[in-house]
This record gives C-alpha cells, structure tokens and sequence, in this order.
C-alpha cells in the first residue's frame, strides 16, 4: 500500500528544479540510489504516479526529492511545482538498480544526477568516498545541480570532478558533450565501477564509451 506524507518544505536547487522534503514513514527503508514512485493528494491526479529518485539519506529523518519541472505539458512535475507546504502526497515502495557497489566513475547529464547525490552524501557521512570521480554534463551553467556541494565532496582526497557544457561556455567548464576523447583523458586507466545516469541516448552513448576505452560490460550499473 502506498505511503501518505506530508510536504514539509520546497525550495529552490536551479531555475527549474526544486527540492522536496516531505514527512517519512515509520520503518521506511531504501538504498541511496533507488527511487519510488509518487503521486499527489489531489483529485485528478491521485492516478498518476510518476519515479522520482530519493536525494535524502537512508538514515536521514525525513525523505527528500530534487526533481525538475517541465511547464510545456500539464504533467506531475507541473503540478509538484506549485505545492506548497502541508500538501499531502502519497510514495510506493523503493525500488532501482541504481547502488552503490564499490568505488569508480559517476557519469551523470542533467537531473541524471540525482541518485548519485544520495549515494556520494551518504558516502561522504561515512568517510567512504574515496578513489571516486564525477563527470557531469549540462546544458549550461544555471542547470546544474547542486554544483557547490558536488564540487566540495570530489575535490577531496583521492576524488575528481569535471563539468562540461553542451549549449553555453563558460570559464572552468569543458564546452560540449562527454565525448570518449574526454573520457580517455579523464580516466586513462579504467577500474572499478561506472555509474552512468541520464536521458536514455545519453545511457546509451556513455555504455558504449565505457566499454570501448576498457571498462567491462559487467562493471557498468544503470537503471534497468
């Protein structure tokens, strides 16, 4: 049976996307990665359930999503864009193959990111993000998500953190997409996993990069 939260708080992450913290159930679990599916307490759309990805920690006490909204159709992130708090919305159980299984390359373009800030937050919790890395692709600089606490977290230690930019340059940034050009560069020696997430062509280019500069098919998780 699906769960009924409360909408404790919305804010702003980007020009288009918002963070959502709502009430957690009792003895509700997921895996930094997963996501569930969500629909809203209203009529009219009590039918249309939508996944959204989980952006909180397991352990933390409330439940958090980062989801962008697109406003060229009447859908459930148009509707999730002007809620306020107090609403009530209904999630599903966890579910995703996305997890964490070791350390390596994060690949993400857009809000494809989204699991892999539950995952690096709650590595960076445990002092376990280490030999990591990050490349995340964007259309420009006001899309992308969480820059500053993503640039904290793979500054770090053993970690790295490249940015691209796909339709507007900007200083620090590679201009263009994730190329296997950047890719060799980036990660001349490839080991350990590839995290990849994203719109499915981008999926798909970044597995068959991967594996041509020498990751093993076997190594890459992405959603099923």
């Amino acid at each position: 049976m699906p769960h009924k939260v409360t909408l404790l708080s919305v804010g702003f992450v980007t020009h288009d996307v918002k963070r959502y913290i709502v009430s957690k159930p009792d003895n509700y679990t997921f895996e930094p990665g997963q996501a569930t599916e969500v629909f809203i307490d209203k009529p009219g759309l009590r039918d249309d359930k939508r996944p959204f990805t989980f952006t909180s920690r397991p352990n933390d006490r409330i439940l958090e999503f980062t989801i962008k909204s697109y406003h060229d159709h009447n859908g459930v992130t148009h509707a999730l864009w002007d809620l306020k708090p107090g609403d009530s919305l209904y999630v599903d159980e966890a579910f995703g193959a996305i997890k964490y299984q070791g350390p390596g390359l994060f690949i993400a373009a857009g809000a494809g990111i989204t699991p892999f800030l539950s995952i690096v937050r709650d590595l960076w919790a445990k002092g376990e993000l280490h030999k990591s890395h990050l490349l995340y692709s964007n259309k420009t600089k006001a899309d992308i998500i969480s820059e500053h606490e993503l640039t904290h977290y793979f500054t770090q230690q053993d970690n790295g953190i490249l940015m691209t930019l796909t339709r507007k340059s900007a200083i620090g940034y590679i201009s263009g997409r994730i190329t296997e050009a950047i890719l060799k560069e980036y990660c001349p020696h490839p080991s350990g996993r590839a995290y990849i997430c994203g719109p499915k062509g981008f999926v798909a280019a970044m597995k068959e990069i991967t594996t041509k500069i020498g990751f093993a098919e076997e190594s890459l998780v992405t959603e099923k």
